[in-house]
C-alpha cells in the first residue's frame, strides 16, 4: 500500500488526503496548528465546548465554485452531507456615506425584467454611457479572446486593460476599486486576466438557472464544514495529526525520503504533498530542490496582500440584507454578512449567556489607506484601534438614512489571530503595529509564470496550494481543492493505480464565443492582435493627441474626465 505525507491540513491538504483515501490511499496529515482548515476553519474566542466562534473571515461560495461544491457533497453530515448546509443569498447592499444604498438581487430571476434588474447594477444609472459601452466591448474582448487571454493578459493590470485613467470616476469605483474587495488586490497591480476572468464568471453565475448565484453556510465554518470533513477522513482511516508543525522536507537529490518534524521526529513515506501556504513554501525549498524543480524556486516570488476578517458580536439580529453588503466608500474596502439570518440551528444565545444575539463577520482587504479614526492606515494600527476604525466606518456606511448600528448593541469582538501586534520603534507610529501572519496570495501582473503546477518533477513531491496553478486560478478555497485534486491525479498516475480520477472542472463560458475564439486563436498563431486590442490602441492614440492639442475652450473630446 502506497504510503502519503500531506504537510499541511488546510484546504488543499485536506481534499488530498479526501480523494486519495476514497481509493484506498494510506495517509497523514501533518498540521501545525490545533484546528484543520487552514483560513476556513472556525477559531473558539475563549476556552470551553460552547465559546462562541470567530474566523479568518466569512465564507460565500458563488456559483462558479464546483471543486468545493463536490467535496461537500462527499462528506456525511447527519442524514444528509455538509453541502446540505449551504444556504442561498437572495440580495447584496452596496452602502455609501452620502448617496443612497442600492440593492443588487443575487437570487434566480424569473422574467426578463428580472434578468435587467439583477445585472443593472454592473451597468448601473450612474455610469456614464460611453463608461458601459467600453465596458461591453472589454468584457467581449475577454470572451472572444483565445489562450491570448492566458498567456498575454497575464502581463496586463486590470487599470490598464480598463483603461481607468481615461475614464470617468463612477467607473473606476465600480470596475476598478471595486475589485480590491474581491480579491485584496490594487486594480493597479492585478493582473486582467484573473480580474477579468472572474468578473465575467461571477456576471455567468446570475444568467446559470442551473445553479444558485451564491451561497453561504448555515453555521461557522467549521461547525457545518470542517469538522465533519475530518470526522469521515479518520473514518476512512486518515491519520490526522495536529499540532505536528513539520520544518523541512529531506531531500536526496532524486526523491524526498522524509518529512522533518519540529520535535525531530522523521516521518518516512513514499509519496509526500507540499500543502502549506504561500508564505512558508519558500521555507521547505531547499537550494537541492529548487534546482531539481526551478519551478519550485520561484514560489518567493509570488505577491500577498492583507485581507483578514473581524467579527462583532451584536446585542441584536442585525440583518441587513440576506447576503452581502459592500461598503464603497469604506476606506478599508469593508464587505460583511450578518450572519445570524442564515445560522437558524445555531444557538448564539447559549454560547454567550444570552448576550449575543447577532454576528456581523466582516473583512479588511485595504490595509494601505489611511482610516476615518486615526489617519493611520490599519497595518499601521493596534488591534484595537483596527477594530474601532472598522466599527466606525460600518456606522457611517449603515446608519445614513436610520441608526441601524449603535455603540449600545456591540458586545464583543473578534479580530483574526492572524493579525499580531508588535513593537515598532521605527515606525511612524513609534509603537505597536501589526503584521499579518496569514498574508493572501495575490495574481499580480505577470505572477503566473512563478505559479507551479501541481507536480512539479521532483519524483515523489506534489504541491496542493492555492498558488498552484489551476483552473479556478485565484486565490481561494476552490484553487485549493482543485490544487489538491491535481496532487492526488499526479500520485495515482505515478503509481499506476486504477480506478477514476479526482475530477477537475474548467470555468464554463457560453459557446456562443467559441466560432470567435477559433478566429482569434487563427490570428494568434500568425502573430497578429485581436481586433479589440487594434480598436483600444487607436483609441488611446486618438486621445493622447486630443489630450496634447485640446480644441479651444480646453474640453477634451476623447479621454479623461468631461465636465457634466
Amino acid at each position: 500500500m502506497t504510503h502519503v505525507a500531506v504537510v499541511g491540513g488546510g484546504i488543499g491538504g485536506l481534499t488530498a488526503a479526501h480523494e486519495l483515501a476514497e481509493r484506498g490511499i494510506d495517509v497523514t496529515v501533518l498540521e501545525a496548528g490545533e484546528r484543520f482548515g487552514g483560513k476556513a476553519r472556525s477559531m473558539p474566542i475563549e476556552d470551553g465546548p460552547a465559546s462562541l466562534q470567530g474566523e479568518h473571515g466569512f465564507r460565500f461560495f458563488p456559483a462558479f465554485y464546483r471543486h468545493v461544491i463536490d467535496t461537500m457533497a462527499r462528506i456525511p453530515d447527519g442524514n444528509g452531507t455538509v453541502a446540505d448546509n449551504l444556504v442561498e443569498t437572495e440580495a447584496t447592499l452596496i452602502a455609501s456615506v452620502d448617496r443612497p444604498d442600492r440593492i443588487a438581487e443575487t437570487g434566480q430571476p424569473d422574467s426578463v425584467r428580472g434578468w435587467l434588474e439583477a445585472l443593472r447594477p454592473a451597468f448601473a444609472d450612474d455610469l456614464p454611457r460611453d463608461d458601459v459601452a467600453f465596458l461591453l466591448e472589454r468584457l467581449l474582448y475577454l470572451l472572444t479572446a483565445c489562450e491570448r487571454r492566458r498567456e498575454s493578459f497575464d502581463d496586463v493590470s486590470w487599470w490598464a486593460f480598463i483603461d481607468a485613467e481615461n475614464r470617468s470616476p463612477e467607473f473606476r469605483d465600480r470596475l476598478a476599486y471595486a475589485t480590491q474587495s474581491l480579491v485584496a488586490l490594487r486594480p493597479e497591480v492585478g493582473s486582467a486576466r484573473t480580474v477579468g476572468t472572474i468578473y465575467l464568471q461571477l456576471l455567468f453565475g446570475q444568467l446559470d438557472p442551473s445553479r444558485p448565484t451564491e451561497r453561504v453556510l448555515n453555521a461557522p465554518t467549521s461547525d457545518a464544514w470542517i469538522d465533519p470533513w475530518t470526522r469521515y477522513l479518520e473514518r476512512l482511516g486518515v491519520d490526522l495529526r495536529a499540532n505536528t508543525p513539520a520544518t523541512a522536507l529531506e531531500f536526496d537529490g532524486r526523491r524526498v525520503t522524509g518529512a522533518t518534524l519540529a520535535d525531530g521526529e522523521t516521518v518516512d513515506a513514499d509519496e509526500f504533498v507540499l500543502a502549506v501556504p504561500v508564505e512558508v513554501a519558500p521555507s521547505f525549498v531547499t537550494p537541492e530542490l529548487g534546482t531539481a524543480a526551478a519551478e519550485l524556486g520561484r514560489i518567493d516570488r509570488l505577491d500577498t496582500a492583507w485581507m483578514n476578517g473581524i467579527q462583532f458580536y451584536l446585542s441584536e439580529p442585525v440583518d441587513l440584507t440576506r447576503g452581502h453588503q459592500v461598503y464603497a466608500d469604506a476606506p478599508w474596502a469593508l464587505t460583511s454578512i450578518s450572519q445570524r439570518q442564515f445560522w437558524h440551528e445555531y444557538d448564539l444565545e447559549a454560547r454567550s449567556d444570552g448576550e449575543v444575539e447577532g454576528v456581523l463577520s466582516v473583512i479588511a482587504s485595504d490595509w494601505d489607506t489611511p482610516g476615518m479614526c486615526y489617519d493611520k492606515p490599519a497595518r499601521e494600527c493596534t488591534r484595537a484601534e483596527i477594530s474601532t476604525d472598522i466599527w466606525e466606518q460600518l456606522k457611517a456606511h449603515l446608519n445614513a438614512d436610520e441608526p441601524r448600528l449603535t455603540d449600545d448593541m456591540l458586545v464583543d469582538w473578534f479580530l483574526d489571530p492572524a493579525i499580531v501586534e508588535i513593537d515598532d520603534s521605527s515606525a511612524a507610529t513609534d509603537g505597536d503595529v501589526v503584521e499579518n501572519r496569514s498574508p493572501l496570495l495575490i495574481n499580480t501582473v505577470g505572477s503566473l509564470r512563478n505559479r507551479p503546477p501541481a507536480d512539479v518533477g521532483v519524483e515523489n513531491l506534489t504541491l496542493a496550494s492555492d498558488y498552484v496553478r489551476t483552473n479556478s486560478d485565484l486565490a481561494s478555497m476552490e484553487s485549493a481543492n482543485e490544487a489538491g485534486r491535481r496532487a492526488a491525479n499526479a500520485i495515482l498516475d505515478r503509481h499506476g493505480l486504477r480506478g477514476s480520477r479526482a475530477r477537475l472542472w474548467t470555468l464554463e463560458e457560453p459557446v456562443v464565443f467559441e466560432p470567435f475564439k477559433r478566429e482569434d486563436r487563427f490570428r494568434y498563431r500568425l502573430g497578429l492582435p485581436h481586433p479589440a486590442e487594434v480598436s483600444h490602441s487607436v483609441r488611446r492614440s486618438v486621445s493622447a493627441l486630443v489630450d496634447r492639442n485640446p480644441p479651444s475652450g480646453g474640453r477634451r473630446l476623447l479621454g479623461g474626465a468631461r465636465d457634466r
